[in-house]
């Protein structure tokens, strides 16, 4: 249930801020398909690490970190799924070169990774974790801000920066759970 909801806000968003730079509608469609679709990898992760409580071990992370991989490799070979890859593979990229899979940086993410991750991380600042529990919107805003132009694209979190709260709120109604 908490990845499925994640995946919908997540996939809600990325469209939000494909739509705000005006990338074509195709795009936009399957900008919102990887966003349903980047946490597939999960399913490599034993449920014990996803549901940690505390802290990863360095050795919990790297499983984590097999993720996208393991989700590229899924839809891979499903014809009508191809073009969603390079958001399900590079989400955890950052724009400094700092991010994994591949540590690629600035603009040789494919922009639908550097979308999905600057989604999938207000998701997930903004929703309750077993470690810890949600943070108010402003207080995730104010983290993007911070980490402009290091883990995130700085021309997106503009974009999604100029998002009002109740803009967010309209994004997300009836699939806030």
């Amino acid at each position: 249930a908490y990845t499925c909801g994640h995946s919908e806000r997540v996939a809600l968003l990325s469209r939000h801020l494909a739509q705000q730079i005006r990338l074509p509608e195709q795009e936009v469609e399957r900008t919102y398909m990887a966003g349903l679709l980047h946490d597939v990898g999960n399913i490599g992760v034993p449920e014990s690490v996803l549901q940690k409580a505390g802290r990863l071990t360095p050795d919990e992370f790297e499983l984590m970190k097999k993720h996208p991989r393991v989700g590229a490799k899924i839809l891979e070979n499903v014809k009508q799924l191809e073009l969603v890859v390079p958001g399900v593979l590079y989400h955890h990229e950052r724009y400094d070169g700092r991010g994994y899979p591949a540590g690629l940086a600035g603009r040789d993410i494919p922009v639908m990774g550097r979308i999905i991750c600057l989604a999938d991380c207000l998701d997930a600042m903004t929703s309750n974790r077993t470690y810890r529990k949600a943070l108010p919107l402003e207080v995730a805003l104010n983290e993007i801000r911070r980490c402009s132009g290091t883990q995130f694209d700085p021309a997106l979190a503009e974009v999604l920066l100029r998002t009002t709260a109740e803009q967010f709120r309209g994004i997300l109604r009836d699939h806030v759970k």
